[in-house]
């Protein structure tokens, strides 16, 4: 019967021998306090670990400097190596791969999070971001003044990435995926509705590149490419992220990818435009698809059906699944019996409780 489901056939994707294309994409979920990953997390990440399945932690701050929200794990000292090998330990003893998404806010920084209190954030630009509001126009967020980054400032940064990979390698991950969308640091720079700097890391698509590139370059030369990927995300328009074309951006970032042979590029769907609204669109990754040498991975409101189309059309090698995994920890059983699944508590998304909302979603009844 799996044969028959496309998300159900095997993968080698580099190194790793997966036994079926289903990711756990990555999802913050605000339950590391202080930023330090709680053994909760052994359960959660365990819970949704099937042999041979791959795994992206949540977003995970490379350095004191990168934070920003409130209990998001960090990578960036020995007691963040310390509080993530048991939950790494736990997906490994179950079969599965797992990869750190390495994380820096910049300018997406909450300015009532008492860890940032008198220091502005970092980004590309001096421009402000945008207050996050709820359907009913509440603010969730509001974000300070970023300060620009100087030139001569941006080599540290990506020193800061090369340290957090080599610390999430010791903590024994099998491999990072360095955060380059949703408006984020990398985004920042990618983007040229933000980037407004005239010196190399602005103006041309090659300029505004050159920082995530740097940051690839270095995470490569300290792990190997073969345990390196990114997230991109060139159509959202996440936190005043726009781009004039994101088609070009795009392409011009996977091709430049390639000089560096990295495992995977994981890109959202151009129809997740913003934040968790699935649209129609006409916008493709199909170029990029084409031009990407190495594995493949799309996601973005996929659900069974279509994800299955995309690997049989090949418009992917894997689909990542976000809320569909949070709220059915055992997706792929689900997807291969074609099970109801259980609806996801947008309210439980980003709460402190170390349960409710986090590992007491249920799984199927097993039936003899």
């Amino acid at each position: 019967m799996k044969d028959q489901i496309p998300l159900l056939t095997p993968y080698k994707m580099g190194n790793f021998q997966l036994a079926h294309r289903i990711v756990l994409a990555p999802l913050t979920r605000f339950r590391s306090y202080n930023s330090i990953p709680q053994s909760y997390a052994i359960l959660y990440y365990s819970q949704r670990t099937t042999e041979g399945g791959f795994l992206i932690t949540e977003g995970t701050l490379i350095s004191l400097a990168a934070q920003g929200y409130k209990n998001a794990p960090g990578i960036w000292s020995k007691e963040h190596i310390d509080a993530w090998k048991p939950i790494v330990d736990a997906v490994h003893a179950k079969g599965g791969v797992f990869f750190c998404q390495l994380w820096h806010l910049g300018r997406v920084s909450d300015q009532s999070y008492e860890a940032n209190a008198g220091v502005p954030p970092v980004s590309s630009t001096d421009k402000q971001c945008s207050p996050v509001v709820d359907s009913n126009g509440h603010v969730l967020f509001e974000f300070p003044p970023p300060r620009r980054l100087k030139t001569k400032e941006i080599s540290g940064i990506v020193n800061d990435y090369r340290v957090a990979a080599r610390n999430a390698m010791e903590a024994g991950f099998d491999g990072v995926e360095i955060h380059g969308a949703h408006g984020y640091l990398i985004d920042q720079f990618l983007k040229d509705e933000i980037n407004d700097r005239t010196d190399a890391y602005g103006g041309s698509i090659e300029n505004r590149c050159r920082f995530a590139m740097e940051v690839v370059e270095n995470i490569v030369n300290e792990i190997g490419a073969n345990r390196v990927g990114i997230r991109l995300s060139p159509f959202a328009d996440y936190m005043g992220s726009g781009d004039s074309n994101p088609e070009a951006l795009g392409l011009y970032m996977v091709k430049s990818l390639n000089k560096y042979g990295i495992l995977y590029c994981h890109m959202v769907e151009p129809r997740m435009k913003l934040l968790e609204e699935r649209r129609e669109c006409t916008d493709s990754l199909e170029a990029m698809r084409e031009a990407f040498n190495g594995t493949f991975i799309v996601a973005g409101g996929y659900e069974r059906e279509d994800g299955n189309d995309a690997i049989n059309q090949k418009h992917a090698d894997l689909v990542g699944y976000g809320r569909l995994f949070l709220a059915n920890p055992d997706l792929p059983k689900r997807f291969e019996l074609d099970a109801p699944l259980n609806k996801h508590n947008r309210e439980t998304f980003y709460t402190e409780d170390p349960i409710v909302g986090y590992t007491d979603y249920p799984f199927l009844k097993t039936t003899v």
